[in-house]
């Protein structure tokens, strides 16, 4: 059977475009008995954004000691907070795009675990089209196989669309900023370099009365 060039494409675009995806790995990291211990990640504007996080004792054999977690903007804005916890999954759209910081401490009142140690906490950021749960898109709207696996692919290019663009934008943010900060540079180079040559004619006008006082020349 022959394949069209646009599925070809889709297809090759879900075998290989989720690499041109951020890509957001889990990550293991230790809560100490006291104070915070916070992680970032750097999110564009209007993702939809999921955070697993769950604890685990430092043998890795059951959950660990509970946890209080709360996750922020980059404005400060207070996005998920819960308190008393072994497991659980903050959900949330992002309104602007900067760094958003989940921050985990040990809760203070631990009936069941001793405090002597730390606690072994796993996160997990998933981000845009890995939040998607595709076996419910495909019984809700009954497709499987190669049309399913076409769908995955549009929304992979969609997603890498939207990054680029993201891209585009903040390179130009960067670069307005760089040509200003550059003309202020300039500005306070000229500033300088006037300053100087005032000052060396103070203090040549200055010497010169002097040694002319003193009937020096």
């Amino acid at each position: 059977m022959a394949i069209s060039p646009v599925l070809f494409i889709g297809l090759i675009c879900l075998a290989g475009g989720a690499s041109l995806l951020p890509a957001v790995e889990a990550i293991w990291l230790s809560v100490p008995t006291s104070g915070v211990k916070c992680v970032y990640e750097e999110i564009q504007a209007d993702v939809v954004v999921v955070l697993d996080y769950m604890c685990i004792d430092e043998g890795f054999t059951q959950l660990g000691p509970t946890v209080d977690v709360q996750v922020t903007s980059p404005y400060g804005k207070e996005l998920y907070k819960t308190v008393n916890v072994t497991y659980g999954q903050a959900a949330f759209t992002t309104k602007e795009s900067g760094t958003f910081l989940a921050c985990l401490s040990m809760h203070h009142d631990q009936t069941h675990h001793s405090l002597n140690n730390s606690v072994i906490v796993n996160i997990d950021w998933k981000m845009g089209i890995r939040t998607k749960d595709w076996d419910s898109v495909a019984k809700k709207e009954k497709i499987e196989g190669v049309e399913l696996a076409v769908r995955k692919a549009t929304e992979i290019v969609s997603g890498i669309k939207a990054n680029i663009l993201y891209l585009r934008l903040r390179e130009a943010y960067m670069r307005d900023i760089n040509e200003k900060t550059n003309k202020r540079v300039a500005h306070l180079s000229l500033m300088s370099l006037g300053l100087a040559i005032g000052v060396s004619v103070i203090q040549v006008w200055h010497l010169k009365r002097y040694f002319l006082k003193k009937k020096l020349i």
